[in-house]
């Protein structure tokens, strides 16, 4: 990744808002969209509910915004962060803003931002308000980078009755005994995963398919991912268990893909349509 061309983007932390433990993969997710190069958290930092953020910033580079509580049961961190994305905004040094919160409150900031020109990135937990997730050019929900980052569980081996032992030497099938709890793990995660994919999921990429399509029918996949963005911001085929857009797109019946080879580089484009 070229840092020299990458969108620059200021990253702004509200600690009351996001929990502490998935630092890392935030910051790893955001990298795939920009080259923080601000990186601010707000709070309070006298209250012991935000004690836990105090060991990883230094070790990933955050710059940590003291803010006092004024008065009992007033945000005054919102304020601090507002005034700061406004203040970074008119520097003109940035091309974009990252918002972790799951706060509604930053809701006009988001929309004020992208008035003027700049890409909103959301982060935050699924209690998120949708007020806040439609703000946003994008927004990522924080549960999918923690599951990501966790390996698949073994399903318990069925218990099984003892055998007598014979003379006769077993074969040296170990290995494959211990992979098949795995397998069998990974099958039922991919069965919960595709009954979450609901009707209206299926009708927004119907629909988007039609607004995209040619004479006939089909519509290049990288046009339909960005236009499910547009109409639904916390898209994101993590939410439903695939790494990408392709592998969910041919788990849904309704609909086919046909991956056509550019004779370039061994690179692929692939097309989608409605059966």
């Amino acid at each position: 990744m070229d840092t020299l061309t990458d969108p620059r983007l200021a990253v702004l932390i509200d600690a009351d808002n996001v929990p502490y433990q998935n630092i890392k993969e935030m910051l790893e997710e955001i990298a795939k969209y920009g080259n923080p190069t601000f990186k601010r958290i707000y709070a309070d930092w006298t209250k012991p509910t935000v004690a836990g953020w105090k060991t990883v910033l230094l070790e990933n580079a955050i710059t940590p915004v003291q803010q006092y509580s004024y008065t009992s049961g007033k945000n005054a961190t919102d304020s601090a962060m507002i005034i700061d994305a406004m203040d970074i905004l008119y520097t003109g040094r940035v091309d974009g803003f990252c918002i972790v919160s799951s706060d509604s409150d930053f809701t006009r900031l988001a929309t004020r931002l992208r008035e003027a020109g700049m890409k909103v990135f959301g982060l935050g937990e699924k209690k998120t308000p949708v007020a806040f997730i439609s703000a946003c050019d994008k927004f990522i929900y924080l549960e999918i980078l923690k599951a990501g980052k966790e390996p698949p569980k073994p399903a318990p081996a069925p218990a099984t009755k003892a055998k007598p032992r014979t003379n006769a030497r077993a074969p040296q099938t170990e290995p494959a005994k211990q992979a098949e709890p795995v397998r069998q793990a990974e099958l039922i995660r991919q069965t919960e995963t595709i009954r979450n994919i609901d009707q209206g999921l299926i009708r927004l990429i119907a629909d988007s398919i039609n607004d995209l399509a040619g004479e006939d029918g089909w519509a290049f996949l990288g046009e339909l991912g960005n236009l499910l963005l547009k109409k639904k911001p916390d898209f994101d085929p993590r939410n439903y268990g695939f790494k990408k857009l392709v592998p969910l797109i041919k788990s849904i019946d309704r609909f086919e893909i046909d991956e056509r080879d550019t004779g370039k580089n061994k690179s692929v484009l692939a097309y989608v349509r409605s059966k």
